[in-house]
């Protein structure tokens, strides 16, 4: 057995970090290591495969074992059961207020863990690092494109009440 364990904190509230974290359809758009098919969904098989910066990751096809907001969390394998299967998962957490945390880890199990992760351990890890700092960037992004548009709207109110 085999685990990896990263994690980051974001400047965005956690329900911010969880739709970014969900909406695999914008992936292309902010992350390049991971491309994701199908719905975060407790029971749905999804298509995980290598974004263009994630090197020669296999694609996987796992099945969700728990999507509630807080976790999304997945079992693949490669091949058949047994012989290098992946319990990966997301847990974000509200921190302070506007805050949260991120933690990605990957519990690796089967009989090809050891030959395996000694020639992609290093590369995984720095892909789920990479993914960790790309979706907070992309959850900052948002959460100041609310502040600049709610700042906008209150200068324009201000500016209206002194017109008056």
């Amino acid at each position: 057995m085999s685990d990896i364990h990263t994690s980051i904190e974001i400047d965005a509230p956690a329900e911010t970090v969880w739709s970014v974290l969900t909406d695999f359809g914008a992936y292309p758009a902010w992350n390049p290591y991971t491309r994701i098919e199908g719905e975060p969904r407790v029971g749905e098989r999804l298509r995980v495969s290598p974004g263009p910066e994630a090197g020669r990751a296999p694609t996987f096809r796992p099945r969700v074992l728990v999507a509630d907001g807080r976790e999304l969390r997945w079992l693949g394998h490669l091949y058949v059961p047994g012989l290098f299967d992946g319990e990966h998962s997301f847990v974000v957490e509200q921190l302070d207020e506007g805050r949260s945390g991120l933690t990605q880890s990957e519990t690796f199990s089967g009989l090809l863990v050891g030959p395996i992760m000694r020639f992609v351990g290093e590369d995984t890890e720095s892909n789920f690092r990479g993914v960790n700092e790309a979706l907070a960037a992309r959850a900052e992004s948002l959460v100041d494109g609310e502040a600049s548009a709610s700042d906008g709207d209150t200068t324009g109110t201000d500016d209206a009440r002194a017109a008056a």
